[in-house]
């Protein structure tokens, strides 16, 4: 089988919707008078600087930032352009994952580069632990585009979904693409599983 010539993740227009990949995570959508502002709270500067980069190209004012815990924060500007996308994954108060959602290519890669990292041969996709409602049906969301992940670390303050099995991890590099930079390589899924 040939290799492919191009990702998925760079055949479609960056969207607003797009940052539903951050919300399938842990990030945060919260609205207020002068619009919605999406934040995510990450472990790596890459990561922040990588998704403000997504963020801008959406057409989002944006800014990597630093939480009050002084990890890195990528943050949108308040804006009523992302209004629809909090409307979508709230229930009252809480986090919900819309019905039927399937990730784009672009959502999923920003999942990716929130929240992915590697785990011995197997790959694992961060979710949020404050929205424990959210978990299962992010795994049949997974599921809607071929890749079907294990639920795991639910009883702990790092549930994730696990995908295993050469033709998974292969399927997430294909929806992906390529790593966005030299530091995010030991955290991106495998192009090639041996």
């Amino acid at each position: 089988m040939g290799q492919l010539s191009f990702f998925s993740a760079e055949t479609e227009e960056p969207a607003y919707s797009d940052l539903a990949g951050l919300l399938a995570a842990h990030g945060q959508a919260v609205r207020s008078d002068s619009g919605t502002r999406v934040s995510i709270v990450v472990r790596d500067r890459w990561r922040a600087e990588q998704i403000v980069e997504e963020m801008r190209a959406s057409g989002l004012d944006a800014e990597v930032t630093t939480s009050d815990e002084g990890t890195p924060l990528a943050r949108t500007a308040a804006c009523h352009e992302l209004d629809a996308l909090h409307l979508a994954w709230s229930a009252g108060a809480v986090k919900a994952m819309p019905t039927g959602w399937i990730p784009s290519y672009r959502a999923l890669r920003l999942w990716v580069i929130a929240s992915g990292h590697s785990d011995e041969g197997r790959y694992q996709l961060g979710l949020d632990p404050h929205a424990p409602d959210t978990h299962a049906a992010l795994a049949t969301a997974l599921m809607r585009v071929g890749i079907a992940p294990t639920l795991v670390g639910t009883r702990g303050h790092s549930p994730a979904l696990r995908i295993a099995g050469h033709r998974r991890l292969v399927r997430l590099h294909e929806y992906v693409g390529p790593p966005p930079n030299a530091a995010a390589v030991p955290d991106w899924p495998p192009a090639d599983i041996h």
